[in-house]
């Protein structure tokens, strides 16, 4: 399969660097000394569930030269996703997967302004992974997993081939019956990271202090309680759910916005505590902690970007 992962950070870069490993025509998109080490030594994968090195791997800055592709991976960050999108168009094929694989519940809608709905499926993944260095991907927490399904639901041929090309590639993958309830459990869950990054905490310091521990089920309630509004379906014991699974993480993990925030660099916030702002002023829901996190980071987000 002729594979392209659009952006080579933690995420693109593990799940990338699994398919080449099984055999797959991959080709990575990255940018300065990224991608240098890329072409001139490869790509190293540290993980928990093993260590690998790819010594040579195709590696481009851009999209136009990666060709036709089979299977598109969209893993640059959700405010990459529509600066992307429409130069994603001159590899995409009658019969391409668009794989987006953000944080957040906009990714396939922002794809589709773009590019044909019918190549686009909705997608999330679940890893803690990072760019240690220059052609260095360090997974570090969480059994890497890829969530997707066709965004009507239907279970297809072309999605049950897909979970077999990424199975065997070593890869945990499910094809969703309800796509959209799987991104808002996701969505749900990250929205703890805001709270991470104002707090200056990990997940282990959170949980140890019952006001932040309370302060954790808060962001979750009032996000599962927009999502009720909106119509998606979820279990009423979601929030007890994720609460557990937070505490079987590495206490000193964290997310990949909380990091960004506190390295000073642009964040995810507005598709995650600012998505939820917004929507609940569309669907008059109170989200009052939500909406604090989002307020706190906003100005460290302004000034992050103003250094773009």
């Amino acid at each position: 399969m002729k594979i392209a992962i659009i952006g080579t950070g933690g995420v693109g870069g593990y799940f990338g660097a699994r398919l080449a490993k099984a055999g797959h025509d991959v080709t990575f998109l990255a940018r300065g000394k990224h991608l240098q080490a890329m072409q001139e030594n490869g790509l190293t994968v540290k993980s928990i569930n093993g260590n690998f090195k790819l010594e040579k791997v195709n590696a481009t800055d851009s999209i136009k030269a990666i060709g036709p592709a089979d299977l598109i991976m969209v893993c640059v960050k959700a405010w990459q996703v529509k600066e992307t999108a429409a130069e994603l168009a001159a590899i995409v094929t009658p019969d391409t997967f668009i794989l987006p694989l953000q944080n957040g519940v906009l990714a396939a809608e922002e794809l589709a302004e773009y590019l044909p709905s019918k190549n686009i499926l909705g997608g999330l993944c679940r890893i803690i992974s990072k760019i240690e260095a220059p052609g260095v991907i360090n997974h570090f927490g969480v059994e890497p997993t890829i969530i997707f399904g066709e965004l009507d639901n239907k279970q297809t041929d072309r999605a049950k081939q897909l979970q077999q090309t990424f199975e065997q590639a070593g890869i945990q993958a499910k094809v969703a019956t309800d796509i959209q309830a799987e991104l808002w459990k996701e969505f749900i869950g990250i929205c703890v990271s805001g709270l991470l990054a104002v707090t200056k905490s990990n997940y282990g310091q959170l949980l140890a202090l019952p006001q932040t521990r309370q302060l954790m089920t808060d962001v979750l309630t009032e996000v599962y309680t927009l999502s009720k509004h909106i119509g998606i379906s979820i279990e009423s014991d979601f929030v007890t759910r994720t609460m557990l699974n937070f505490e079987s993480l590495p206490p000193d993990s964290t997310a990949s916005l909380t990091r960004d925030v506190w390295e000073g660099k642009p964040s995810e916030i507005e598709y995650q505590n600012g998505t939820v702002v917004w929507l609940a002023e569309k669907y008059k829901v109170p989200v009052p902690v939500n909406r604090f996190i989002y307020y706190c980071i906003l100005p460290m987000e302004k000034k992050a970007r103003s250094k773009v």
